[in-house]
């Protein structure tokens, strides 16, 4: 399906995708911590919006 070359491309961009990422929210950590302060509550409002709406469907539908 993959030749090795892609398989190990794939591989190298996963591994430097995930480092460049952890190291900028690193760098803008403090940031984050200031200005997105709810952000994290805003979250699980919506997940729990969504799960709410399924649970809903779910019902409706059976």
């Amino acid at each position: 399906m993959f030749t090795s070359g892609q398989l190990i491309f794939a591989a190298f961009f996963v591994i430097v995708f995930v480092a460049v990422m952890i190291y900028s929210y690193r760098k803008d950590l403090k940031l984050h911590q200031r200005h997105y302060k709810g952000s994290l509550r805003v979250l699980l409002v919506f997940i729990l919006f969504i799960v709410t709406i399924v649970v809903i469907k779910k019902f409706i539908v059976s």
